[in-house]
């Protein structure tokens, strides 16, 4: 090999996974560096969460993570959980909230946990490398060649952390796909996840209309079920029940929705037939649902009574059942633009389950986004990398 710089531990990507590895890593006395493309390091944490990053969720457990392979994350997780994050983010000074269904946010600014992960690594004495892009990765006589544009780096362990393909205008890509194919890992198939859907062509002109339209909702898809916000926008449904159902959902997939999850539509009208009989349903339901969303259901789903006296029981329970069992297919979704994490990725049957490191080729550790374990909306990911990160940094 020629004449390079000589490191014990690489590690690509400076993301969330990637400096809370180096930092477990450097405190155990290693030589490690840390090379990221781009100019700052954190730049999916600096946007997370509005500017405020959900770093992790108080019931964040392996149930709230998908995988071919569902009880691969269990070790990790438990090894390095949401409570031993929190206590670190205690012990910086970080002030912070929780906003709904255990997600905790910074009081103030994302940036205040990327500080935290950059002080931790300069503290454990790691190396960053910034603006430095990987233009070859090769591995003889038990060391890692990493040829750089600003050099060549030997390494006897190399960590992966480059994460997925969401959000390319961020730098995302597919490259430690590559990677991982290159050294004769298995990559699952790969598909933008926790991301909006697209109105079928059929619905958008109409539907489109509806814009801005927000309700509490139960989203069902595949035998997966989330009770959260949806959001109409004018290319199709977002908000967190359709971002979270969207990590279960195919192309041609069929989605239910509940648009009155927390109302007895039937006895709601049955009992404004009797109180309120020259009342149109739709005005009673007005009280219900969005006035907004109440006149589109009206214009789809509306049956030729005018007045809930004109009704019998089975119209009014007609209503119920397609207001509970609202269903449509979409025609898509916003793809990796949007997503906020990539399904799939290098396959976790070739990986150790407790330390990362590939069955196939010693020395070589896959972390955070990169593998095939995608967690649900609210922290869970966040979660995901600082635990499979300080697995790999504990034992790399």
């Amino acid at each position: 090999m020629p004449a390079a710089t000589k490191t014990d531990l690489m590690v690509l990507g400076a993301g969330a996974a990637g400096m809370i590895c180096a930092a477990e890593a450097g405190k155990r006395g290693l030589s490690v560096t840390v090379i990221d493309h781009a100019r700052a390091p954190g730049e999916k944490i600096r946007i997370s969460g509005g500017g405020r990053c959900n770093f992790t969720n108080l019931h964040c457990s392996p149930e709230n993570f998908l995988s071919q392979n569902p009880r691969f994350a269990i070790s990790a997780l438990k090894s390095f959980t949401q409570h031993d994050f929190i206590a670190r983010v205690k012990a910086r000074g970080i002030t912070y909230h929780e906003k709904t269904l255990g997600q905790l946010f910074c009081d103030n600014s994302a940036r205040e946990v990327i500080d935290m992960l950059t002080d931790d690594m300069r503290t454990s004495g790691v190396r960053l490398e910034l603006s430095t892009k990987v233009l070859e990765i090769g591995h003889r006589d038990a060391l890692f060649e990493i040829r750089t544009s600003n050099g060549t780096w030997h390494a006897e362990r190399l960590v992966v952390a480059t994460g997925g393909k969401s959000i390319p205008k961020m730098g995302a890509t597919g490259f430690g796909y590559d990677i991982a194919q290159q050294f004769g890992h298995t990559v699952t198939e790969t598909r933008a996840g926790l991301v909006p859907f697209t109105w079928a062509s059929h619905m958008a002109e109409s539907w489109k209309a509806l814009s801005g339209v927000s309700a509490d909702v139960r989203a069902e898809c595949n035998g997966a079920s989330f009770r959260e916000a949806m959001l109409l926008t004018h290319r199709g449904l977002s908000g967190p029940a359709m971002l979270q159902v969207s990590s279960y959902w195919r192309d041609g997939d069929r989605l239910q929705i509940d648009l009155a999850p927390d109302a007895d539509v039937t006895t709601i009208l049955k009992q404004a037939r009797s109180e309120r009989p020259k009342a149109s349903p739709w005005s009673v339901l007005a009280d219900v649902l969005p006035k907004r969303l109440t006149q589109k259901l009206e214009e789809d789903l509306g049956s030729g009574a005018k007045r809930l006296a004109d009704m019998g029981n089975a119209a009014i329970e007609d209503i119920a059942d397609r207001l509970h069992g609202f269903g449509l297919v979409p025609g898509g979704t916003e793809g990796y633009r949007t997503a906020e994490v990539t399904l799939g990725g290098v396959d976790t049957k070739e990986l150790n389950q407790k330390t990362m490191e590939s069955r196939l080729v010693p020395g070589l550790y896959f972390i955070g986004e990169v593998v095939d374990v995608t967690g649900h909306l609210g922290g869970h990911n966040f979660q995901w990398a600082w635990s499979s990160g300080v697995a790999a940094g504990r034992f790399a």
